[in-house]
Parts: structure tokens; sequence; C-alpha cells
């Protein structure tokens, strides 16, 4: 390592050059795209290196380490997690051996993102993040790295723990932090070039800038932005281009010379540390390098002001943008079925299924009959064993406004990505659904269209910070909505998992993350609710039990063996076989006491049960109500559930 060289890419008016992509490179040199890129430090260090020595060759002074996705997390995909360290080592010696064949060039150890969400929005924890960064950002200090790289992040939140991380492995090391935003000119997570230069400079990055994602001109757009907001030296390192589909290929169209030319002027708008990604090749930063070379010292940001800078006093830094909570408007006001809650009111509910195609007469007659028995809600599922069925939030709109009787309308993960959640939560808030049971959903390989993409952008948990965000006010994004949502938050919870233990932090989590009730897998074995209320008492929200009344030893063996998180105790599977030895009727009859006897079990324990109405069999769902309702309830304040607020 060139101590010049180093203290080159610190001082803020010096230009230094990056080099351009690893994988496309690998990629064009016959590396398919289903194999895992980094173990290739370990099985073919000759062609890494050899990319390398292409950089250095066309004039990059700083080469990145093939080690964007050499975390643990990444590596388990492909069963090389034992071997983190030593990946990420070997891809800071190959990089060295390259480097030291040119002159003060630099090696610096690529970070990217884990793959996964940390929390709020996912079950990781920010300490747990923090240690896989640092085991492998350890290899890469071992096998020689002169500096870290934190490229292509979209969340705010893990870059911080990331920088801290490199922080505690060197405090010494100097850290350039990138974020990746898109063709609006946004981070993933809705984040601005402003936010991203405050929040940066504020987490104690060295060189802040971007990456990837979009081509060179919206980063030129957003660091020009960024430039008035921070006195640290700022990179910028993007695609060439867009990519395009030719002949089922993704080609990046960015000529070198383009690439030189925006080169100059993200220079000029302020960036001191360029380099390529996605696409670029040692074509493009050969052209770069002699692009940016004839540059005079007069086009750097001498003297330019900062905004949040006085004259003659060290810079003061902004803290990132937060819009302030708004007071969530209480539960007992935002519902019906959240003043019950609120009051401690044991509730009601009955789970219908959507209709198949689009004529819904049948379901609403049912779900009229529930009203006029007296029940609270009715529970509408979300494409239940990923089965095609009318969609949850319209289902329950139809109900809310045909009917008049509120649901629990349930909203599933797997199919949409975070914008797409939010777009449909703030149209279901906006239309007046207020009742939500938040789940992460049963994948599709579960029902008959196995090829269908699940999405799963986040989980259950994640989707219950989102809710409570909107409820107080804020987007993921952090960005103000105007009035808050009135959403009622409910959540799926299982009292009898394989893994008690795994369940109970989750639960946990939800509660944490803003869950103000929760419903029940059925129970068919009231021991085992019975067990998790009390493993979980003085720490939970008010539980709603699930009730399923079986009609044959089929439905039950099904629940039992191909329904995930359902237990059927072999006892009831007994009754419910002599019961069918002797009719069908004796087999309805005896379900329907089972789940009668689950109800008087459990009523004194929860705040509400669900029952199921198996195979959309309104009246069986009745019958283990019956002599429990109040139809005079039905009609007391009823139909304005679907009047915006």
């Amino acid at each position: 390592m060139s101590r010049a060289a180093l203290d080159r890419l610190i001082d803020p008016q010096s230009l230094v050059l990056f080099d351009g992509a690893m994988g496309t490179m690998l990629y064009s040199r016959g590396v398919f795209i289903n194999q895992c890129y980094d173990e290739l430090n370990l099985r073919s260090p000759d062609l890494v290196r050899d990319v390398h020595r292409a950089y250095v060759k066309a004039g990059a002074e700083v080469l990145e380490t093939n080690s964007f996705g050499a975390n643990r997390v990444k590596l388990a995909t492909f069963g090389l997690a034992a071997q983190t360290r030593e990946l990420n080592r070997r891809a800071a010696e190959l990089a060295r051996e390259a480097a030291d064949q040119g002159h003060d060039v630099l090696v610096a150890g690529a970070v990217g993102p884990l793959g996964v969400r940390l929390e709020p929005f996912g079950p990781t924890s920010a300490e747990e993040a923090r240690a896989i960064f640092r085991e492998q950002m350890e290899g890469l200090r071992e096998g020689g790295a002169d500096l870290f790289i934190l490229e292509t992040f979209g969340d705010l939140h893990e870059i911080g723990q990331a920088i801290a991380a490199a922080r505690e492995v060197d405090p010494a090391m100097p850290v350039i932090a990138q974020m990746t935003i898109g063709v609006d000119g946004l981070t993933p997570y809705g984040a601005t070039p402003e936010d991203v230069a405050r929040a940066l400079d504020r987490l104690g990055a060295d060189v802040v800038g971007l990456n990837c994602s979009v081509g060179p001109q919206t980063i030129l757009d957003a660091i020009e932005k960024m430039a008035p907001l921070t006195r640290k030296k700022l990179s910028a390192q993007p695609n060439a281009g867009m990519p395009r589909d030719v002949g089922g290929r993704s080609m990046y169209m960015a000529s070198p010379e383009y690439m030189a030319s925006y080169a100059r002027h993200l220079v000029q708008a302020g960036a001191k540390v360029v380099g390529g990604c996605c696409g670029t090749t040692p074509d493009h930063i050969h052209a770069m390098c002699e692009g940016v070379r004839p540059l005079s010292p007069r086009f750097a940001r001498t003297g330019a002001p900062v905004a949040h800078v006085e004259d003659g006093k060290p810079p003061v830094l902004r803290e990132g943008r937060r819009t302030p909570d708004v007071a969530a408007v209480p539960l007992a006001e935002r519902s019906r079925w959240g003043a019950k809650l609120a009051a401690g009111t044991f509730v009601t509910s009955v789970e219908i299924v959507p209709p198949r195609g689009v004529d819904a007469t049948r379901m609403l007659a049912d779900v009229a009959q529930l009203k006029r028995a007296g029940v609270d809600a009715v529970n509408v599922p979300d494409g239940p064993r990923a089965q095609s069925r009318m969609g949850a939030l319209l289902t329950s709109l139809l109900i809310e406004q045909r009917v008049g009787i509120e649901t629990v309308t349930h909203y599933a993960c797997r199919d949409r990505n975070l914008l797409g959640m939010l777009s449909d939560l703030l149209g279901a808030s906006a239309v007046g659904l207020r009742n939500l049971l938040l789940i992460t959903g049963d994948p599709p390989k579960m029902g008959p269209y196995p090829s269908a993409t699940a999405v799963f952008d986040i989980d259950a948990i994640g989707l219950t910070n989102l809710v409570s965000n909107l409820n107080h006010g804020r987007d993921p994004g952090d960005n103000a909505i105007g009035a808050p949502t009135r959403f009622v938050i409910g959540v799926g919870v299982n009292p009898a998992p394989i893994d008690l233990e795994h369940e109970l932090k989750r639960f946990a989590w939800k509660v944490e993350a803003g869950a103000e009730f929760a419903v029940t897998q059925p129970v068919f074995d009231p021991a085992q609710l019975e067990t998790f209320l009390r493993r979980t008492e003085g720490a939970r929200v008010p539980i709603v039990a699930g009730i399923w009344p079986l009609v044959s030893v089929r439905n039950a063996e099904f629940l039992a063996n191909e329904v995930p998180g359902v237990s059927v105790p072999e006892e009831v599977i007994g009754r419910m076989r002599a019961a069918g030895e002797k009719s069908k009727e004796h087999a309805v009859a005896e379900g329907i006491a089972i789940a009668r006897e689950m109800l008087d079990r459990v009523r004194g324990a929860v705040q509400g049960v669900q029952v199921s109405a198996p195979f959309g069999k309104v009246e069986l769902a009745l019958e283990v109500f019956r002599d429990s309702l109040d139809p005079a309830s039905a009609s007391a304040g009823a139909t304005n559930a679907a009047v915006p607020a």
C-alpha cells in the first residue's frame, strides 16, 4: 500500500479513478449467472486476477475485490457460509497481486448489502447485520485491502450498520459508502439524494456517493443535489446505461466515449471519485481515465458554499430528515371491531372464502346471513393456499358496501412488492377499510400455479411495521403522507408450532412492530393454546382463537397433514373417524360438537373467536355459535363501514 495513494484518496481535491464491473467481465468470459461469482476467488483465481490486471492496464487507481456478495447470508444459498472469511481474504489477495503490478494502485474491499431485510421491516437485527458485515470485512483486511467500499445499498439503516462494522474492524481504514438510486432519483426506500448526502455524512463515511442501478445522467443529477450538502468527498460509479434485452441477454449500451463524457460532467459537478459499475469494462475505464485526467483543479468544489456550514466554523451536520410521528387515531375510534377490542369485549367473526370468479352473489347472501345472526365481522382471506380467487381488498369492499358488516381483511406479502403494498394500503384506507390481518402468505408452490413468482419483499413483521408507520403518518421512506391511516392491525399466530420458541419470538416481534390483535390457527387442542397464552402473559395483544368445524375424517386428516401450522390431535381424528363410520351427517354433527367444545373451553381465555366456514358453508359456522350471538347487535350502528375518513 502506498501512503501517498491513500492520502490522495482522502484528499478532498484529488481525482481518483476506480475500476469497472467485475461480474460483467466474468460473465463475458463464460461464467454463467447461476454460479457463485465470489467462489471464483478459490476455484478460478487466474480468471479473477486477469480481470483486475486488465483494469490496472486501463488506468484504474483503485481495484475493487471480487467480494460484493461474499457475506455469510448470500453465501449460504450456495452452501459456502463456512468459507466466508477465506473467500474474502482470497479476494483481497488476488486484487493485491494485480495492484502491485501497477503504480500506487489501491485495493478496496467491496461489500454489498446482505440481501435480507433488517428490523423493523425484517427479522434480522441491527446487531446481527453488523456482525455479518464485520466477518466479511475482517477477511478483506487480512487479505490486504487498503480501504472498504460499501456499494449498491438501498437502505440507509443497513449501510449504517456496515459503516459501524468497518470502524470496529479497523478505525483507520477509509470507508467509501455508496447508495443506489432508481430512475426516479430515489433509493428503493424513498430517500432523496439530499437525504443520502446528509445521512452518510452523519454516519461517518470518509467518501459518500452513488453507484449502480441507472446510467450516468441520473447519477449526475443526484450528485449535483448532494454536492452543496456535505464537505465529504463525493463518489459516482454509474452503470453503462440502463440494460436492454438483446436476444434474451441484458446488454449495457453506453459506449466508452459516452461514459468518458459523463465522467467529466460528474467531476465538474463535485464528484472526485469516479468509476464504473454494471456493464462497464476496461475499455470504459480507459476512456474515462483519458477524459478526467486533463481536468484542472479549478473545476473542483473549492470554496463552494455548503448549505449547513458557517464560514470559519467546522461543519455542523444536519440530522437526516425524519418525519415526526403523527398521533395515531385511538383504537376505539378506528372501527367497531377496534372499539370492541379496546373495550375488552368478546368479538366474533366468521372466515369466508372469496369467489373463484366474478359472481359474488352467493357470497354476499351468505354474509348477509352472518350479519342477521349478529356476527361482528367477516374474515376475508387473501389467496389462501396460493389459490386464485377474488382479491381480498376488493372482496372486503364489496361486503362492506353491499351488506354493511365489517370485514377483517387478510393481506399477504406474497404477491406484491413494497411499492405495490403501499399503494394497496393507501387505497384501502381511502375507501374505508379498517381491519387488517397481516400475513406472510402461502408460497405459490402450494397452489395450482407453482410456477407463479412469489415476491416476499418483506414478511409479516415488516408489513406490520409498515402499517404501523402509516397509522402514524409516515411511509416506509419516512415521508409524510398527510392524515394517518386508521387501520386496526392484526397478525396471525400459531399456538401449536413445531418450534414454539421461534414462534414466541416472532409473535413478540410482531407485537413490538405494532400488532393490536392476533388470530390463531384453528385450535383443536385447547391445552396447546393455554400453554401459548401462559408463555406470552403480560406481553401480548388481544387473542382471537381460530375455530374450524370439521366435516369429515378426510377433512381432519387434510388439516393435520397438509395445512402448515395446523395441529389436529389423534383423539380428534379418532372421533371424526368413528362418527364418519355411521354417516356423513354424524361426521358433520361431531365436527360441530368439537368446535363448540373448543369455543366453550377457550372463551374465558381469549378475546374473541374466528370460526371458519368449511367449504363455504356459513350455516355450519353459525351452528358453532348457536345461542351465543346477539342478532340485535347486527343493526347497531351498522352500515357506514366503507365511508372514507
